[in-house]
């Protein structure tokens, strides 16, 4: 049996992917030494490559964000020191994120002539960022190697939401005499629960270099809403992923989700992944396929975790997928998936199972395949297990539909980067995760 990424219209074979500040400069915590030297890459990296294509930059131009590069670029150039240089990037990485929710949530000047609701904005101004991050060459202090490492990876995770998730504690036995903390509450008096949900940037960008990512556009439309459900209000906080296995081999996963994990009520994490519907991802398997990533890079091989002799083949979801199925929450229809592919015990062919997977068994692909919707998924559900919360925490993977242009505008050479049914599906989609999401809240009570 084939594993290859299932198959869209007009199109190669697309895979079904899934959908913190100053910690992540542990590596640049030194102060640069007298012999400390810029070191900036010789070739910029894939993605940052695809900048000057001409989709693009119409996007950055057509919602006002193609400002933003140029912008970082003179505030870097301007920094007398190492330090005022890390402070720069903190809060310039910070504010585009929350520029792109604000705008995503009708919040400020609709700048540009795009629907709010778009999230590519986003992708290409941290692109362009951290272009401009690596070809920085600061006057009159030096930084080494790791230190710039260390600037681009705070650049990426404060323009991503990690470092924006907040939730109030919960209250915990302290020592005597201090109180505990008070749970946040609504005007009325109710405790607001918490709900945590991850996103994707778009991907597949060789293939159509226009491609919206639907997760990563709920993630900006629904960062620090409330919802309203039958166990009183619920807010949402949200994050976004890269499309590249290097980061998800360096911890990037576990890294933003640990600490939130156990104080949340329920977390999702959300891919783009067949036409036409949702899925309600069952079972997530330890292996990755092999698609290219965003950086055209490929990986074969068992999901790479800490303490791997403890390692399983296969997570769960402890979403209430009954309950959501059921429910009415939208146009697109929602599945309980419940397939894998596995080589079974004693095997060594792949075999796909309908019906999940078979004991001893070594996964192929999880319900959500095996690229890196399967491997958030497997991570965030894993982490949820060896952090004791299988029993108590609902989690798990929802796979949206595949955001498509409208007829007349799928050809990537010719198309428009936007049009009426390209966001009217999109819409769509982010009112449907609302939707799914009370009705994961309510089947918890």
């Amino acid at each position: 049996m084939s594993l290859k990424p299932p198959h869209l219209p007009k199109g190669p074979a697309l895979p079904r992917l899934t959908a913190v500040g100053t910690a992540l400069l542990l590596a640049a915590a030194t102060a640069p030494t007298a012999a400390a030297t810029t070191t900036t890459t010789a070739t910029p990296p894939v993605e940052e490559q695809r900048l000057d294509r001409a989709a693009p930059q119409e996007i950055l131009r057509r919602s006002g964000f193609d400002a933003v590069a140029p912008e970082f670029a003179r505030s870097l150039d301007r920094a007398q020191s190492y330090g005022e240089a890390e402070r720069i990037v903190v809060r310039q990485g910070t504010a585009l994120w929350k520029r792109a929710v604000d705008r995503a949530q009708g919040r400020g000047p609709a700048t540009g002539d795009l629907s709010r609701d778009d999230d590519r904005p986003l992708y290409w101004a941290r692109l362009g960022m951290t272009r401009e991050l690596r070809q920085w060459e600061p006057t009159g202090f030096g930084v080494s190697k790791d230190q710039h490492t260390g600037l681009i990876r705070a650049l990426e995770a404060g323009s991503r939401g990690q470092d924006s998730i907040r939730y109030p504690k919960k209250p915990e036995k302290p020592e005597k005499p201090k109180k505990p903390e008070k749970p946040e509450k609504d005007a009325a008096g109710q405790r607001v629960k918490r709900i945590l949900v991850t996103g994707f940037d778009p991907f597949t960008l060789d293939r159509d270099v226009r491609i919206s990512n639907p997760s990563g556009a709920t993630a900006l439309a629904l960062d620090g809403t409330v919802i309203d459900t039958a166990d009183g209000p619920a807010r949402v906080e949200t994050t976004v992923f890269p499309v590249r296995w290097q980061d998800f081999e360096e911890g990037t996963v576990e890294r933003t989700l640990r600490a939130h994990l156990p104080r949340v009520d329920l977390f999702t994490t959300i891919s783009q992944g067949r036409v036409g519907r949702f899925d309600i991802e069952r079972t997530n398997g330890a292996w990755r396929g092999g698609f290219p990533d965003n950086e055209t890079l490929a990986r074969t091989e068992t999901i790479p975790v800490a303490d791997p002799a403890t390692q399983p083949q296969w997570t769960s979801t402890t979403l209430p997928y009954k309950e959501i199925v059921g429910a009415e929450t939208g146009r697109f229809p929602v599945y309980d998936n419940t397939s894998v592919t596995e080589i079974p015990a004693g095997g060594t062919d792949p075999v796909v199972r309908p019906d999940g997977p078979t004991e001893g068994s070594t996964a192929r692909a999880g319900g959500g395949g095996n690229y890196l919707s399967n491997e958030i998924a497997y991570r965030a559900t894993l982490l949820r297990d060896r952090l004791g919360l299988h029993d108590r925490l609902p989690g798990g993977h929802v796979h949206t539909p595949v955001l498509q242009f409208g007829a007349g505008n799928t050809d990537p050479a010719t198309g428009k980067i936007t049009d009426p049914e390209f966001v009217r599906n999109r819409l769509d989609i982010i009112a449907q995760v609302r939707q799914i999401l009370t009705a994961a809240m309510n089947a918890r009570r």
